[in-house]
């Protein structure tokens, strides 16, 4: 298949990690619409089922807006146990969650969805585990002064300093860092699209 005869690719995210990991396996979409929906869990929802449901969520309303194009949404997800931690927008919540993540283990759950450009819809979850060293308040005060956790899931990068943090890890890095490329890869064929 060319280049040229491939359908269109949207990428439903704003995530410039995305972008990013889309590259390293030659993907480059061709046109970025974020969702812009409503993340917040539900009452008693489970960390999987919420990646699975705001993934799905995603493809289907940029699906709405770009009709006849394969649409590439995903969700992650910092589970600490059945809870959801929360996306870092301040320096109060980051700390809260690198707190509770010090020496702990815990799963990082991505879902993606893919709608293909006749309407058929493949979706995956992937479940990694991540481990932290039991921080030092010195070593949160650091990660906290680096900036690195604004937006993010769990309050932390894997792919910029946290890594010094981690010792250990289970599973998909790349889903870590917020897109299984393996398994992103294996639904972009089934759209059409090659990696």
């Amino acid at each position: 298949m060319t280049t040229t005869s491939r359908p269109r690719l949207v990428l439903a995210s704003a995530s410039p990690r995305r972008m990013d990991l889309l590259a390293q396996i030659g993907i480059a979409p061709d046109a970025v619409d974020p969702a812009e929906i409503d993340e917040t869990p539900f009452k008693a929802e489970l960390p999987r089922d919420h990646a699975a449901r705001l993934a799905g969520a995603k493809a289907a309303a940029v699906s709405a807006r770009h009709e006849g194009s394969v649409i590439l949404a995903a969700d992650t997800v910092v589970a600490l146990g059945r809870r959801i931690m929360p996306k870092a927008e301040d320096e109060a919540t980051a700390r809260r969650c690198l707190t509770m993540l010090s020496g702990r283990r815990h799963k990082v759950i991505g879902g993606i969805a893919v709608i293909g450009s006749d309407g058929r819809e493949w979706r995956r979850l992937i479940t990694s585990s991540v481990k932290f060293k039991r921080l030092e308040t010195s070593e949160i005060e650091a990660y906290i002064a680096s900036g690195e956790w604004d937006g993010k899931a769990g309050g932390y990068a894997i792919q910029g300093r946290a890594a010094a943090l981690i010792p250990w890890i289970e599973g998909s890095y790349s889903n870590v860092v917020g897109l299984a490329l393996y398994e992103t890869a294996q639904l972009l064929r089934s759209a059409g699209i090659d990696a």
